[in-house]
């Protein structure tokens, strides 16, 4: 587990490093003992996620570093085949429980700490 502090607001997250992971994602899960799935990728550039059979809404916050790119707000569960996508750009992407971010008033430019 990463602790990781956005503004005053301070987030236990589970963190994921491979790419089989990555797809897993929060697939059927719900937050049980964490309070948001940190992506780590090797390198900066351009991240896709879906939502494809997850089972609550969730914030998907794209972050290059320590400053948050954008976010994509209270995406809904899909459990079609064809899923909407969100998209954008960094090394990491942050999930947290659909509408957390404009509940704490979490936005782009934003700067994120990380504490193990």
């Amino acid at each position: 587990m990463l602790n990781i502090k956005i503004n005053n607001d301070s987030f236990k997250c589970k963190v994921v490093h491979t790419s089989e992971k990555t797809q897993e994602g929060m697939m059927g899960k719900d937050f049980d003992g964490f309070d948001g799935m940190l992506f780590v990728f090797g390198e900066t550039g351009p991240q896709s996620f879906w939502m494809k059979n997850c089972i609550v809404p969730l914030d998907i916050i794209f972050i290059n570093r320590h400053k948050i790119t954008s976010i994509s707000h209270n995406c809904p569960p899909c459990y079609e085949d064809k899923c909407t996508g969100y998209y954008g750009n960094g090394n990491m992407v942050l999930e947290v429980l659909g509408g957390t971010c404009k509940l704490l008033g979490i936005k782009k430019g934003d700067v994120v700490d990380y504490h193990r």
